[in-house]
């Protein structure tokens, strides 16, 4: 059996569920009180699909301002990403372009990768006043599409209660499974 491995990183601001969203795919409980992820953490999962063996590595990066540097090392290498936003919260939709920045521009030497846009705690939608509505991730996801070449879809997830978590995940990889086959096709 053949076997891949892929470094992803879960981008966007403190408190969006980037850490919920990895334990509940990873089959973890979800909990209900926040702790901060400080600098870093990283866990593993394994899938098999079309007889290879991925080997997906989950890197889940503090989104406080003041880690942005403690940060910095661990973009390097990333093949895709979870770009999240908080869906009852519009700053952190607001603050999407300047993740992209920070790992794209700053630390990935301008190299455009697969990504997937996650507006997360779509369990909040009709008990919150006022949610970012689906068109906005829609319309960006869109938007980015253009800019970077690759397919960005727009996934709305609850870390809560689980729902979309897993297609987030497996679109990611199997866009990161769609470069690689590319990549492999360039480099011969």
């Amino acid at each position: 059996m053949e076997h891949k491995l892929f470094k992803v990183t879960l981008l966007g601001e403190g408190a969006v569920g980037k850490t919920s969203l990895r334990r509940q795919y990873l089959g973890e409980s979800f909990e209900k009180s926040y702790a901060m992820t400080i600098g870093a953490d990283f866990a593993t999962k394994r899938i098999i699909l079309d007889n290879v063996e991925y080997t997906i590595v989950i890197w889940d990066l503090a989104g406080q301002t003041r880690f942005k540097e403690v940060r910095e090392a661990y973009y390097r290498g990333t093949k895709g990403a979870l770009l999240v936003f908080d869906l009852s919260r519009g700053d952190t939709f607001q603050m999407l372009a300047s993740w992209i920045e920070e790992l794209l521009l700053n630390n990935n030497k301008n190299k455009k990768i697969p990504m997937v846009l996650v507006g997360n705690k779509s369990d909040l939608r009709g008990s919150i006043i006022k949610t970012i509505p689906s068109s906005f991730g829609e319309d960006y996801a869109e938007q980015l599409s253009i800019w970077s070449g690759f397919k960005i879809p727009y996934i709305e997830t609850s870390a809560q209660n689980g729902d979309n978590v897993e297609p987030a995940f497996k679109t990611l990889t199997e866009q990161l499974m769609k470069q690689t086959y590319e990549d492999e096709i360039e480099s011969r």
